[in-house]
């Protein structure tokens, strides 16, 4: 088996399965009737005192044992219990409750957790430079591989957002005005749901699944801000003019198509011309046009 291979292995051996514990209710009786038991042979120390101090013995030993047991679990927590460092299981029941003294246990949160991660300075694909921030809801859903597959879970999950927010924040533009890419700024739903896509694959090994991503601060770095909304401005001009423009050609084919089809005046092409060139100034114009009476003709 290669190294690469023997590397993977090691990550999936570790696996939640159900521990054997029982209800700490049921061994808090268990434990008042040896107390029962320890009085009445207290009482029998006079009359009989070998069997007194036998069963006040053994019921010692029993309340010293069954009180070495007993352990609580608040709702969405867990408990791992370890035998000299084996994994034996996760109890995930709450309340009171009770595992073999000799067993050690580790407690473990299944809340979820809310991270907002730091402000990245990340490269778009296009090589503008881009401050992005994410918020993540995670939680743990197996034990066993957040608390033995990795060292520190906590500080895993803050260190894999981080990678996971400059994969995803290199891998598309921030903006395309002509809305051919999909782009940071302008598809949020399916970026955020890449993002959860790249969590989960790279919190696998963790055992922690990611309830809920998205971006909370997305812009451009402080240096070309300044820069990019000229050109942002500068775009939105063009496309606005182009718009115009193509809306105002239209507008006029029509004029003309209407006149000719109804006969309300014969155009050479010269009148067709001006025709064109005054309505494209109108159309176009961004003051309003001033209304002209021309007594003459084209030709005087």
């Amino acid at each position: 088996m290669s190294e690469s291979g023997s590397r993977n292995t090691a990550l999936t051996l570790s696996s939640e399965r159900a521990a054997a514990t029982s209800s700490g209710y049921v061994m808090l009786l268990v434990m008042l009737v040896a107390l029962i038991v320890g009085i009445y042979g207290a009482s029998q120390m006079q009359d009989a005192p070998a069997l007194g101090g036998a069963l006040i013995a053994a019921a010692a030993v029993v309340v010293l044992f069954v009180a070495c047991g007993f352990y609580m679990l608040q709702p969405n927590r867990a408990a791992a219990l370890l035998l000299f460092g084996s994994y034996k299981g996760t109890d995930r029941t709450t309340g009171l409750r009770w595992k073999w003294p000799w067993y050690a246990q580790r407690t473990i949160s299944l809340r979820s957790n809310n991270m907002i991660s730091e402000r990245l300075k990340v490269n778009d694909l296009r090589g503008n430079p881009i401050e992005i921030a994410a918020q993540v809801v995670w939680r743990v859903t197996d034990t066993a591989q957040a608390l033995f597959d990795i060292d520190d879970y906590k500080a895993f999950v803050v260190v894999q957002i981080e990678a996971a927010v400059r994969t995803i924040g290199a891998r598309y533009p921030y903006d395309d005005y002509e809305h051919q890419e999909i782009t940071l700024r302008g598809n949020h739903e399916q970026v955020a749901d890449e993002l959860r896509t790249e969590l989960l694959a790279r919190l696998k090994v963790a055992g922690i699944t990611v309830d809920e991503c998205g971006f909370t601060h997305l812009a451009y770095a402080p240096e070309i801000a300044g820069a990019m909304l000229r050109r942002q401005q500068a775009q939105a001009v063009v496309a606005a003019r182009k718009t115009l423009v193509e809306g105002a050609v239209g507008m006029v084919e029509m004029a003309l198509d209407l006149l000719s089809a109804k006969g309300v005046v014969e155009l050479d092409d010269e009148r067709r011309a001006a025709m064109v060139s005054n309505l494209m100034v109108v159309l176009c114009g961004e003051r309003d046009t001033q209304p002209v009476v021309n007594t003459g003709t084209l030709y005087q």
